[in-house]
């Protein structure tokens, strides 16, 4: 198992990087690779929710769960795919200047051979990723910024 944390702040109200962040249309513009999602159980954006997310590359699978949602202040779900799991905690508040803090708190978990060796031998590969994301969502938010310009 391997925990890390990471911090961004948005150069936009909170208000508005929610709402964002949670239109599943957007998800193209932040997520690279992001094809497609199918509901597999429950409401979309509700505390349950499966949700199955395709990606081309990498080419890949993973199931979303809805762990808690408190918007727009607490966002927790987990990812799964073969061998894999992470778990986000995320936490949004507006800062004084107008702007939104984001922290995410992140604990992967795998009985993958292959994930193992890879959080043994890179394991800040995870985090570099989940940092990634995030300031692909901040462009997105900030400035319109797709990644699917790049």
């Amino acid at each position: 198992m391997m925990k890390y944390s990471n911090e961004i702040i948005i150069k936009k109200p909170l208000s508005e990087f929610i709402e964002k962040m949670e239109n599943l249309e957007n998800m193209k513009h932040w997520q690279k690779g992001f094809d497609r999602y199918e509901t597999i159980e429950g409401t979309p954006g509700e505390k349950g929710t499966k949700m199955k997310m395709y990606y081309s590359k990498p080419k890949m699978e993973l199931v979303e769960t809805i762990i808690k949602r408190e918007m727009p202040h607490e966002f927790h779900a987990s990812y799964d795919t073969n061998g894999m799991q992470m778990i986000n905690h995320n936490y949004f508040t507006a800062t004084d200047d107008g702007h939104t803090k984001w922290v995410s708190e992140t604990e992967a978990v795998t009985t993958n051979f292959f994930y193992k060796a890879l959080m043994f031998l890179v394991p800040g590969m995870f985090k570099k990723n989940s940092v990634k994301l995030m300031k692909a969502l901040k462009a997105f938010v900030e400035d319109g910024t797709s990644v699917m310009d790049s």
